[in-house]
């Protein structure tokens, strides 16, 4: 009996022994299929993710392309720039740190915060910057106080700077941090204090002059600190921008137009380039790569001679008596006057119950059209106005380049206006009138151009040709190919008719801008002047007499005109120049546009090609 139970106490435990011992080689053979699984099979996608943990990629920011003058003279460059860093982990006492800092550079109440809570969110390793741009001067002193400042490194860098500060900042731009809303998944964006183009040029050739980014492997430990760099491919330079700008030029005439609420374009009147495009006042673009204080922005914003737009291009003016020649160049075409039929000025003539008034208010006399472009009687072209209709003179207006984009290569020029019937009744519901079309006769009412388009109206009346703006340079060299601009098909009898008018307006007996009149080498201008009101003018006003400009308050000033060709028989350049609220076009704008001829003309002969 007792032999019978410890048998079966036997098998049972051989039954539980066979059990646990297939458990157990169960267990173990699913441990050495999974060890074969992650070390065989799955071996390469783990030493990869190992390797990942090990090196670290970094990207190294390109140097910005340059922007420069025709000339290769440099308009927006890439200077050194050290930075102050802070890592944290080094620095026993932040607090006390930053009142050391503040006693060496002076740093703001603002920057405090913002350096403290950037240190709060960041790795203690991962370094903050305290101060960008710091003067040579900031760095020394920082690096002769190093020992009382653990934690603290200087760096050094690329900033974007602008030797010419305002001269030209409208057209180049500036750069600034890339926004929330910038980012576009490219990581160079991401990269702190990295910057990109926010206004023109630097703006509208972005990607060309941002260049690529560069990478750096860097070994890192298990905290992913840096140990030391295994491998480096540089970055790629972003590349320069030539413009058509005369830097010398540029600054020139931004120095004579001086803090006036102004503009003014020079072109080359056989290939379209932009020599000069001068908007005032201006600012400084290096302010914006540093960063503008709340103070220094709404200054900007609030300044009634908004330095911030570029009037050359945005600005639209009613163009005046600039705009007779257009006119007149109508009505031969049309047959509808002949270049000897002169017309009586007796200082006003009446449409109906209304009367149209001539700046001369004593009048002019018997004028032909050679009289009339050079006195600018403006009896004469309302006459010729209501002759030809607003069909004919829009018509030419066109042909000349007004009332259309001219595709300068800035996203914030503006195309102006010319209007005719439909454009009316579309934006107003309402009929032309006839008395508009005597206003249109001497360039006012809705009529509107930029100075840039004046300046084209210029280039094209001294050519005959379509010529077309432009402000970036193909190749580096300087020298000009003249571009084939289509013909305008105007008749080139005409066409002298109304150059006569305008060598007169500067260089005769009765010419609206003679005193403006220049002689370089022999060499003359012809133009014409044109003062547009923005206020319009009672008949109360009249009758007691016109106030001196002085006593007129700015705002409600006319706006001062000036258009010119040099030399004149043998045109190579073209300026406008409007002063908004300078009073008079041949009081303000042409003797600036004098200035800058006479500049330009130093230096020119009939074979020269330097500009």
């Amino acid at each position: 009996m007792l032999i019978h139970r410890d048998t079966d106490r036997i098998k049972v435990f051989n039954r539980r022994a066979i059990f646990l011992g297939g458990a157990q080689a169960l267990l173990f053979s699913g441990l050495v299929g999974r060890m074969h699984y992650l070390q065989v099979i799955e071996s390469d996608r783990y030493s990869m993710l190992a390797e990942e943990n090990r090196i670290n990629l970094r990207l190294i920011p390109p140097a910005r392309g340059r922007i420069l003058d025709r000339f290769g003279e440099p308009l927006a460059i890439n200077v050194q720039n050290f930075r102050m860093l802070i890592v944290a982990e080094q620095v026993p006492n932040l607090e006390k740190l930053l009142n050391t800092l503040d006693e060496i550079i002076d740093l703001s109440k603002r920057e405090v915060e913002r350096i403290i809570s950037e240190v709060q969110k960041r790795r203690s390793f991962v370094p903050v910057t305290v101060k960008d741009n710091l003067s040579w001067e900031e760095m020394a002193k920082v690096q002769v106080n190093a020992l009382d400042l653990p934690g603290v490194v200087v760096d050094e860098g690329l900033t974007r700077f602008y030797p010419e500060k305002d001269t030209a900042a409208h057209i180049l731009g500036y750069v600034s941090s890339v926004d929330e809303h910038e980012l576009t998944g490219d990581p160079l964006l991401q990269l702190p204090g990295f910057r990109i183009g926010k206004a023109g040029m630097e703006k509208e050739h972005d990607y060309q002059l941002r260049g690529g980014a560069g990478t750096s492997q860097f070994e890192v430990n298990a905290m992913g600190r840096a140990i030391r760099e295994l491998k480096r491919k540089e970055s790629t330079p972003g590349s320069d921008l030539y413009l058509t700008l005369d830097q010398k030029l540029q600054k020139y005439a931004s120095n004579r137009m001086g803090r006036e609420s102004a503009s003014c374009v020079v072109m080359n009147v056989h290939t379209g380039e932009v020599l000069a495009m001068v908007s005032t006042p201006s600012f400084d673009p290096n302010a914006f790569n540093r960063g503008l204080t709340q103070k220094e922005w709404k200054t900007l914003l609030e300044d009634p001679r908004a330095p911030m737009t570029n009037k050359a291009i945005s600005g639209q003016y009613a163009p005046g008596s600039a705009f007779k020649m257009i006119v007149a160049l109508a009505a031969l075409e049309h047959g509808v006057i002949d270049t000897s039929e002169e017309i009586k000025c007796k200082g006003y003539t009446d449409l109906g119950a209304r009367r149209f008034h001539c700046w001369e208010e004593k009048g002019h006399g018997k004028v032909s059209m050679v009289d009339a472009i050079a006195s600018s009687c403006d009896i004469y072209f309302y006459e010729v106005a209501k002759r030809l209709g607003i069909a004919r003179i829009s018509e030419m207006a066109r042909r000349f380049g007004l009332g259309e984009l001219l595709n300068i290569g800035l996203s914030t020029e503006r195309g102006g206006l010319v209007p005719s019937e439909e454009w009316k009744i579309n934006r107003f519901g309402e009929q032309w009138q006839q008395g508009e079309t005597f206003i249109l006769g001497i360039g006012q009412g809705y009529i509107l151009a930029t100075p840039l388009q004046l300046a084209v109206m210029t280039s094209r009346l001294a050519t005959s040709l379509s010529v077309m703006p432009k402000i970036i340079k193909t190749s580096e060299k300087t020298d000009n190919i003249v571009s084939g601009f289509s013909a305008l098909n105007i008749n080139q009898s005409d066409l002298k008719i109304i150059r006569d008018g305008m060598f007169n307006v500067v260089n005769g007996s009765k010419g609206t801008a003679k005193s403006s009149r220049i002689n370089v080498n022999g060499h003359k201008m012809s133009g014409k002047t044109g003062t547009t009101q923005v206020k319009r003018i009672t008949i109360e006003e009249r009758e007691e007499g016109l106030p001196e400009l002085d006593d007129i308050p700015w705002q409600e000033r006319s706006h001062a005109l000036f258009v010119a060709y040099a030399p004149h028989d043998n045109p190579k350049y073209a300026i406008s120049v409007v002063v908004e609220h300078g009073g008079g076009g041949s009081a303000v704008a042409a003797p600036i546009a004098r200035d800058i001829f006479k500049e330009l003309l130093k230096d020119y002969s009939s074979q020269s090609n330097i500009i």
